[in-house]
């Protein structure tokens, strides 16, 4: 049971960003992920109703379930459905899989959580792996060589926004501790923090004159499930019943699988050619991961409590 758990998560997880590709394209991608987030923040609501679970927040925590939507569930997922319309998805995940090197980061600064030599080598790993991948785009528009200067361009915009959605995700992670460690049910949490996210977007959405209409297929709508029911909800209880079963040291490196399954499948789907740069930046990318995400949930040598053992959301 355990090795099928580790396995769907980490696939399901990985598989979501090819269906995010199709979803990104198939209308503003702001108004995608605030119809996502409130399926997902729907289900789990009525979960959380069907388990007897308490929904209430205390005034002290909504400002912060507030800003966990915001960031994790809006600004992150906007900014990664608009990633994978420059660059091909697998990449995207690739970049955005260094979320919990950001998140290490931010817990250190804001946390107190201790950064040991062991997350520091990983946070340098990921930096080295992003700069590898960035390097042919980035020297082809300097030298101005590109055979495409648009699409060369494209992409690194496309690769800025997937750090961006890196560093949302890292932020909202670190905010989801908070909020975990304030004794809310995980559930509940995910439920308003969903509906926040989607707010959010749809409040971009407004601001933006975007329109509302998306492309009505039996491919969105199929997406649009999978996304929200699969990758979304069905998998937040696989992760946690790892969590629960192995711990979340151990779970945690379904993570570091994630971006090699949607790698995977890029390269299947999208023609992503996996080339030494690639190849070489990920296996720097993935060794950063291991050795941040490996550190998780051990205490610290010196006597602080805090502890960066909470997963992403």
């Amino acid at each position: 049971m355990h090795a099928f758990l580790f396995a769907a998560t980490a696939i399901l997880w990985g598989s979501s960003a090819i269906v995010t590709g199709h979803q990104a394209v198939s209308g503003a991608p702001e108004v995608s992920v605030g119809y996502r987030m409130a399926l997902v923040s729907l289900i789990m609501f009525g979960w959380c109703l069907a388990s007897g679970q308490k929904l209430g927040l205390r005034a002290v925590d909504r400002p912060w379930v507030m800003l966990q939507g915001v960031l994790f569930f809006g600004l992150a997922f906007i900014t990664f459905y608009h990633a994978t319309t420059l660059i091909p998805s697998g990449i995207a995940a690739l970049i955005l899989s260094t979320s919990s090197l950001f998140a290490a980061l931010v817990g250190w600064l804001f946390l107190s959580a201790p950064v040991t030599g062991r997350t520091v080598a990983g946070i340098l790993a990921g930096v080295v792996g992003l700069a590898i991948i960035a390097l042919p785009q980035l020297a082809a528009t300097v030298s101005g060589i590109a055979s495409d200067a648009a699409v060369t361009q494209s992409s690194l915009v496309g690769a800025v926004l997937a750090v961006a959605a890196a560093f949302c995700t890292g932020c909202g992670t670190v905010v989801a501790m908070r909020n975990q460690r304030g004794g809310m049910p995980i559930a509940a949490l995910i439920s308003w923090a969903a509906l926040f996210g989607a707010l959010f977007s749809f409040l971009l959405a407004v601001l933006g004159q975007m329109s509302f209409r998306v492309e009505v297929s039996a491919e969105y709508l199929m997406g649009l499930a999978y996304l929200a029911v699969f990758s979304s909800c069905l998998t937040f209880f696989m992760y946690f019943s790892l969590v629960q079963r192995i711990g979340a040291a151990s779970a945690s490196y379904t993570l570091a699988l994630v971006p090699v399954v949607a790698l995977i499948l890029s390269a299947l789907f999208e023609n992503l050619t996996l080339d030494a740069y690639i190849l070489a930046g990920s296996a720097a990318v993935l060794v950063g991961n291991v050795l941040v995400l490996g550190g998780q949930g051990r205490p610290a040598p010196s006597a602080a409590s805090l502890q960066m053992g909470e997963e992403r959301s």
